[in-house]
């Protein structure tokens, strides 16, 4: 007989009971994958479409008109490095936070563990930014062979762990605005917008070393910042690492997944009576 009672404790997120619902976990990663772009033209070529048209839009309105610095970079290089990274933590975070709304009908039917909803957008959005990662190279070997100088170091292997922190940050910072929604739905709609300014204290569409000493400092509270400028730094060979900044996005991290862990056991065991 198998009993299906609430996590006796605080902070239990069952590990082993993931580890048993793996099948259901890679059909929710497809299920993201395939629906996305299922009924659409293009299809998964989207992935692809989406940071190229937005990255041309910046270099119009941003790299031409503000006239904004890229550090000497090319503008579409520039640019690319920023959005592909933000876009990967930023559509996690939102999918993330409408967990619990967005999947009531199925969680109402069936159980399984809910953080395994949240780990599946983060493992098909890390897909997804892996395919704009080629994109990325390719744009980046056309510009090396119209001169560009060739930067390949080995700090690229850190671009595994840089979109690690990231996603860290997405499901720590996700389950606990999903916990809120729970409750609160008018939250979702103020959540979108402050991601949306939450993109202009980031450097994705201006170097760091256009900033005055003050606004860096302030900008340093943005444990996404410091991920965004390293991983154009050991890309493009041009920028600021700062190991303390980078410390200090890691522990942003931990910390909020294990606030934002306890917090979601919490509400996981009744947010139907919410709902």
């Amino acid at each position: 007989m198998f009993i299906i009672q609430p996590n006796p404790g605080f902070f239990n997120i069952g590990v082993h009971e993931i580890w048993q619902y793996r099948d259901l976990y890679s059909m929710f990663v497809k299920r993201d994958l395939i629906t996305q772009y299922k009924q659409t033209i293009l299809g998964p070529v989207w992935f692809l479409v989406q940071p190229t048209l937005t990255t041309v839009l910046y270099c119009v309105v941003f790299g031409g008109f503000a006239g904004i610095s890229t550090n000497g970079l090319p503008p579409a290089l520039f640019y690319l490095a920023g959005i592909i990274p933000w876009q990967y933590f930023a559509d996690c975070l939102l999918k993330i936070s409408s967990t619990f709304t967005a999947n009531q009908a199925i969680f109402g039917k069936v159980y399984f563990p809910r953080i395994i909803v949240p780990l599946s957008i983060i493992s098909s959005n890390l897909l997804r930014s892996g395919i704009q990662l080629v994109l990325f190279a390719i744009v980046y070997w056309y510009y090396v062979l119209n001169g560009m100088p060739l930067n390949l170091t080995v700090y690229l292997l850190s671009i595994p762990l840089l979109f690690g922190v990231l996603a860290g940050l997405a499901l720590g910072f996700g389950v606990l605005i999903a916990s809120m929604t729970a409750k609160y739905r008018d939250l979702t709609i103020l959540f979108g917008f402050i991601v949306q300014l939450w993109m202009f204290a980031t450097p994705v569409i201006y170097p760091l070393s256009s900033l005055s000493v003050d606004q860096q400092a302030l900008l340093a509270h943005n444990p996404v910042a410091s991920i965004i400028e390293t991983f154009r730094t050991v890309t493009l060979g041009v920028g600021t690492v700062n190991m303390n900044h980078m410390l200090y996005s890691i522990s942003s991290m931990l910390v909020l997944l294990l606030v934002g862990s306890m917090v979601f056991t919490k509400v996981q065991r009744s947010f139907m009576d919410t709902i």
